[in-house]
């Protein structure tokens, strides 16, 4: 479900940063749209300030499931020999409890302990077999980004696929699979012969040539459909970037990233 806010600033970068600051979000999980561009007026009177639609999305609220009434149990007569009975046979009820739970409070926390690398690699291990491919694994040691695997050896092409279209398939997968049954997520990143490193250049390269000609021109480019993290470098990238503002519009797997004139921003 859609929902958006209208927020107000000196500039149309300074209005969506207000939007995002109300909602707790960041810039690549909305859509902006520029309602009015803020006007400096002739010194210093009649200014306006810019204002922006910003769009985002909710989860659906599920109905909540209608209860259904519980018949009545019929009344039934119990001879007086029944509850004896049944109250011999809840002591030896109470003394089996303690030994069924045993077992699965001692395994409790090696299930919660359990070792990450070795389900990285039994996982990768098997899906590079399934492939046909030949890899060897190396597995870095977790740190607050999650954890970097490489996949090392010849001709790893097919792994990385078109504009690492399959390296992402195969790190999409491979967080789903580790994470599965885990309270915690852990972020995985998959590399292969550094293509990461080299695309993450390329991108910064193309965003600066890119605001270069959006000022230049005074007119928005939209680039063409990005991952999550390809989006976020080309924000990063012109974040500071003198008039020029970033925002990302559309729906996955199709969302692009638009890089906009904004007269003024960061003037002094």
């Amino acid at each position: 479900m859609l929902k958006w806010i209208e927020a107000t600033g000196k500039t149309e970068d300074a209005a969506v940063q207000n939007a995002l600051a109300q909602l707790g979000l960041d810039r690549d999980s909305v859509s902006v749209e520029v309602l009015e561009r803020a006007r400096s007026g002739f010194l210093g009177f009649g200014s306006t300030p810019a204002k922006v639609k910003v769009t985002y999305e909710v989860p659906d609220e599920a109905p909540a499931p209608a209860e259904e009434p519980v018949p009545a149990a019929p009344v039934r007569e119990t001879p007086q020999p029944a509850p004896a009975a049944k109250k011999e046979k809840e002591p030896a009820k109470k003394e089996k409890a303690p030994a069924e739970k045993a077992p699965a409070q001692q395994a409790a926390p090696q299930a919660k302990g359990g070792d990450l690398e070795d389900r990285i690699r039994s996982f990768l291990s098997g899906l590079l077999d399934h492939m046909g491919v030949e890899a060897e694994i190396n597995i870095a040691p977790k740190t607050e980004n999650g954890i970097l695997v490489t996949l090392e050896g010849p001709k790893l092409g097919a792994l990385i696929g078109h504009r690492g279209e399959t390296l992402d398939a195969i790190q999409q997968l491979t967080n789903y699979a580790v994470n599965r049954g885990r309270t915690h997520r852990v972020r995985i990143h998959i590399d292969a012969e550094n293509y990461r490193a080299k695309r993450e250049e390329s991108l910064k390269r193309l965003a600066t040539k890119v605001a270069a000609k959006v000022v230049k021109y005074r007119r928005n480019i939209t680039l063409e459909p990005m991952n999550a993290y390809e989006r976020h470098v080309i924000h990063e990238t012109l974040q500071d970037y003198p008039d020029v503002i970033t925002y990302s519009t559309g729906t996955e797997p199709n969302r692009r990233t638009v890089v906009a004139f904004s007269r003024g921003k960061h003037a002094y």
